[in-house]
């Protein structure tokens, strides 16, 4: 039996007497779209940065299909098929939308260091499959820093996807969005993860995103997993109730 594409073995992470993160395991298919909720201060940003590679856990392990990756530095976790968006998304916005994918894909390739020749004509033909994937493909010529926001975060997706990622971590992914945007990112998403396998881990604030878009759901409190399981279980659960949704909620 194969494993996990992700797994995460009783990780935790303390900031002087403050326990952030405390002992939190679960795991992640191929293909599975898996959400993150808790309420503000629950160890979301910390048990991401812990993924990424940004944070080093105190305890416990990060294994990427079964490969122990804990020690591993985010830019070398990149290389590895981690992908990762950002709650606030970050482009070269006096380039063109095409030419922030083609640099993404020069970093993809570890080619930065030996630019032979024009940039602009390297992953040309990928870098406009990736475009017309997010649906940009009609706004590959404009500057970046013109989209609006919701084509933003599709072409944020787009760098993310540039070096063929098994796992796609996403802090927020409709965070500033319309609700109609937010529907039509996270069901893009959501395509994209089933047609390429590819794990999706994400935060979100919204639950219209969360239980509309998720396969399971991991519920943070206070540092610690409290729940986790399908979004009907997830909405009946009364500890969720009470400590993140309220016991009047219903998303």
């Amino acid at each position: 039996m194969s494993p996990p594409l992700l797994e995460t073995r009783g990780l935790a992470k303390a900031y002087g007497g403050v326990e952030a993160v405390r002992g939190v395991s679960f795991t992640l298919a191929a293909g599975e779209m898996l959400a993150l909720i808790g309420p503000n201060g629950a160890g979301k940003s910390t048990l991401f940065a812990m993924l990424g590679g940004q944070t080093r856990p105190d305890a416990g392990r990060v294994l990427l299909a079964g490969r122990d990756i804990t020690a591993v530095p985010a830019r070398r976790r990149f290389g590895r098929g981690i992908g990762r968006t950002f709650q606030v998304a970050a482009t070269f916005n006096s380039m063109t939308v095409l030419e922030n994918v083609q640099v993404a894909l020069i970093s993809g390739h570890a080619e930065a260091f030996r630019l032979i020749g024009r940039a602009d004509r390297r992953h040309r033909a990928r870098a406009e499959a990736l475009l017309a994937q997010v649906g940009l493909a009609q706004a590959a010529d404009r500057p970046a820093g013109a989209l609006a926001y919701g084509d933003v975060k599709r072409l944020e997706l787009a760098l993310a996807l540039a070096n063929h990622p098994r796992l796609l971590l996403m802090d927020e992914p409709t965070a500033g969005m319309a609700p109609a945007e937010r529907a039509d990112l996270m069901r893009l998403a959501r395509d994209i993860a089933r047609t390429r396998a590819i794990g999706v881990l994400f935060t979100e604030h919204d639950m219209e995103a969360v239980f509309g878009y998720a396969d399971r759901i991991l519920v943070l409190d206070r540092g610690a997993l409290v729940a986790e399981g399908a979004p009907e279980a997830i909405r009946r659960d009364p500890t969720v109730r009470a400590v993140y949704l309220g016991t009047e909620a219903t998303p």
